[in-house]
């Protein structure tokens, strides 16, 4: 109350939303422009045509699904959420049943240790720079390169350094390759165990069954009650 008036309050104006464009015909153009490049590049190489159809079908569903491997461990620790630990960890159970098939039909059931690469100080220490290098970007080589579709500008410098990165370690290959992976130590489980193909996989779809559990029961613990 002012001078016995009482002030009456204006109504709050709200700013038209802008309306969203229509994203069809850039879609219609998109997918027209692959099969374009698509068929170009048929005839100089087909399995290119393949690696583009692959390529498609891996952005999108990073895209839709945000799948991340830095949200994957950043997440439980800042918002307590582990759904995209938990779809790594299918991705990992999948991958072994994959992988495991693969390697045992390559190798007619024999073990051997083709394919598998050293482990060694290299190992920690590249795994020790990426994992900074990764949260400081504010994603790993998937979600860069996501993002970079999505148009975030942060996330062109990124790869403009990962690339940058990329040569130069390539430059340096040889040194860290003489040195450190060739002296490493290989670990196989089907030959450390000496349990065979089948019994190796199912070991590690048993670990990677126990990680799951725990970070469901992570976020049911920390965020569950608030649902």
């Amino acid at each position: 109350m002012v001078e016995g008036k009482s002030i009456e309050r204006q109504p709050m104006r709200r700013q038209a939303k802008k309306p969203k464009m229509n994203q069809i015909p850039i879609g219609i153009l998109l997918i027209a422009g692959l099969l374009a490049l698509g068929l170009y590049i048929a005839g100089v190489n087909e399995k290119m045509v393949f690696y583009l159809v692959t390529g498609v079908c891996f952005g999108f569903i990073l895209q839709r699904s945000r799948f991340c491997f830095t949200a994957a461990f950043r997440d439980p620790n800042l918002t307590k959420s582990t759904s995209l630990t938990r779809a790594v960890l299918i991705a990992f159970a999948v991958g072994t049943v994959g992988f495991t098939a693969i390697k045992y039909g390559a190798a007619e059931g024999a073990l051997d240790m083709a394919g598998v690469n050293s482990l060694s100080i290299a190992t920690a220490i590249g795994a020790f720079l990426f994992g900074i290098g990764m949260v400081i970007a504010g994603g790993c080589a998937s979600g860069t390169l996501m993002r970079v579709g999505e148009g975030f500008t942060m996330q062109l410098l990124a790869l403009f350094f990962f690339i940058v990165g990329s040569v130069i370690a390539d430059s340096h290959k040889a040194f860290w390759t003489t040195n450190f992976h060739d002296q490493g130590v290989k670990v196989f489980l089907p030959n450390v165990l000496n349990m065979g193909y089948l019994w190796a996989a199912v070991l590690q779809l048993v670990v990677i069954a126990v990680l799951y559990f725990l970070a469901e029961s992570f976020e049911n613990k920390n965020i569950g009650g608030d649902k």
